[in-house]
């Protein structure tokens, strides 16, 4: 499989934004696929490409940005994280030729939050996200389990042939797409590489932190608590790093998507939520790289399973909300008494889809607890609770919930009644 021969969910809507919007923002990864993407479009519309990776075409830009964003076409520029500082030639240039898909800039850091560049371009530019591949994207199948269980959940009777080692064989896959074409050994030597290159450039180049082995250290670290809360003094203490230091690494590792950080959910006025966020790491397999297993090891390693799969559903659930129909954000929900709900999903009229992810290949009522404390709190806003497990059929546990399989997320269409 190569890159090339794969459809793209978010090359829609990067079409969609070149027709009203003046700048395109298309964010994501490094090796996601945002360079092959943006060719795509640049190729489509006349545009003019340039790549910041390059120097020479750095120094040109920093030397004249004036003159370097001006021209009657699109201009696509490539990493343009590396000189920021071409966005205020840009808004200028945007400003007095206000023409829609004047620009298609894409990043490898979060571009738009990046200090000083926030407010540089209000009311002209829209990002779009851009994942490593979806489960969906690699199949050719769905991707639409979002839109479906906020909209009609209980109408979904996926069945599945997966096992439990084709789910493993996923998560060390992972979805970048260098990675997807290789075979398990090559695979391993370019995630290997990919964590390496990321602390050794993309954190320096958008962040003052220049402590590599510390910030390797924390990367090690997260990798074998994945799916676990985020709580920068539990890190602190086991690091002996300040909370302050960890705090600035975890938001660094956030804004060059290695990790996602996935906020606490609360409705009103309650005591007993827990307000710190779970992350999952953006690509499955760099978690399982970094956790020292492959998908022969991996399969007996029960605990450190069950942390990465709950990571690569959520994953796959992030990357639908950035496509799909429904206005869906993602959240988990934990209380001070232990009950949770690893992944809650709420549209914009305050809906809300529970979800549970299980390693097990066969479903019990016990794990419907948390989805049942929810639903008792919500009342009619609780659409359903879904338990997503490694088994093969759709199970009812009573009035709006559901056991399904977890390819039901990226093929969800089987057996619809």
């Amino acid at each position: 499989m190569t890159e090339s021969l794969v459809a793209r969910r978010a090359e829609s809507l990067v079409e969609e934004a070149v027709a009203d919007t003046r700048v395109i923002v298309l964010n994501g990864a490094r090796q996601a696929g945002k360079s092959t993407l943006a060719r795509q479009v640049a190729r489509r519309h006349g545009g003019l490409w340039h790549s910041f990776d390059n120097p020479r075409t750095r120094s040109a830009a920093a030397s004249d940005p004036i003159d370097f964003v001006r021209a009657e076409q699109m201009i696509v520029i490539d990493e343009v994280q590396r000189l920021p500082d071409i966005l205020l030639p840009i808004k200028l240039q945007v400003d007095e030729h206000p023409r829609p898909g004047s620009f298609l800039l894409t990043g490898s850091a979060r571009v738009m939050g990046m200090k000083n560049v926030a407010d540089t371009l209000p009311g002209r530019v829209e990002t779009i996200e851009l994942w490593p591949f979806s489960q969906g994207e690699i199949d050719g199948s769905a991707d639409d389990f979002v839109d479906h269980v906020l909209t009609d959940p209980l109408s979904l009777r996926p069945a599945s042939a997966l096992t439990k080692h084709d789910y493993v064989e996923r998560i060390c896959r992972g979805g970048f797409p260098d990675a997807v074409s290789r075979t398990e050994r090559r695979r391993s030597v370019f995630l290997r590489n990919y964590v390496a290159d990321l602390v050794n450039r993309e954190v320096k180049q958008v962040s003052e932190v220049q402590r590599g082995p510390e910030m390797r250290t924390l990367i090690q670290l997260l990798a074998g608590q994945v799916g676990g809360l985020l709580v920068p003094a539990n890190l602190a203490q086991t690091t002996g790093l300040s909370k302050t230091t960890v705090s600035k690494y975890l938001a660094v590792l956030h804004e060059v998507f290695l990790i996602k950080i996935i906020p606490a959910w609360s409705r009103g006025a309650t005591g007993r939520a827990v307000k710190a966020p779970k992350f999952a790491f953006v690509d499955s397999g760099v978690a399982a790289q970094l956790s020292g297993h492959d998908s022969r090891s991996l399969v007996r390693a029960d605990t450190l399973f069950g942390g990465l799969l709950e990571s690569f559903v959520a994953m796959e659930l992030a990357r639908q909300t950035s496509w799909s129909q429904v206005d869906a954000e993602l959240f988990h929900y934990r209380t001070r008494d232990g009950v949770e709900v690893d992944i809650v999903l709420q549209d914009r009229r305050g809906n809300i889809v529970g979800v549970e992810v299980k390693a097990s290949s066969t479903a019990v009522s016990s794990d419907f607890s948390g989805l049942r404390h929810l639903a008792a709190r919500l009342g009619s806003d609780f659409l359903a609770g879904i338990v997503l497990y490694t088994g093969p059929e759709t199970l009812s546990f009573g009035p709006n919930l559901r056991a399904m399989p977890i390819s039901a997320v990226w093929d969800s269409q089987v057996a619809q009644e």
